[in-house]
């Protein structure tokens, strides 16, 4: 059996397939799936395949955007966390932590009111991570030593 990663209640990844690097992202064992802030998307469908155009910061401190279209993996109808069933559009990429790749699935959606741009749902900790609430950025600081 491998040996699962610890992770702290917030933790510092990239998403380098989207040209995000070094976001912040809530763990949140509660949520289903993972989530990532977006100004704003539309859905569109050429020759069959359903892609999502998405306005993402790429930059938090910068607060810099970049309009991307990726390729649609899924769209699924979820509860939210107010109780509110919405229709959630979801792709597939990777996240790094621990100076490892893994895939994820991800849904998009304007958390600006938010703390966090990010959430990382069980479906991405699942059989990988165990969550370790008094800690944050425990990849982040195995990664540096």
């Amino acid at each position: 059996m491998k040996e699962k990663l610890l992770v702290g209640w917030k933790e510092t990844l990239d998403l380098p397939e989207l040209g995000i690097f070094g976001i912040e992202a809530k763990v949140d064992t509660g949520a289903t799936s993972s989530v990532l802030h977006c100004n704003s998307y539309e859905i569109v469908n050429e020759d069959g395949q359903d892609w999502i155009i998405c306005e993402l910061i790429i930059n938090f401190e910068t607060e810099e955007t970049k309009t991307l279209k990726l390729k649609l993996y899924k769209a699924k109808l979820v509860k939210s966390s107010f109780g509110q069933e919405e229709k959630r559009f979801y792709i597939r990429t990777t996240a790094a932590l621990y100076n490892q790749v893994f895939s994820i699935k991800i849904s998009f959606r304007n958390r600006s009111q938010m703390t966090y741009p990010m959430l990382l749902g069980k479906n991405f900790l699942y059989k990988r991570f165990l969550v370790d609430v008094s800690k944050e950025n425990l990849s982040r600081k195995a990664s540096a030593k």
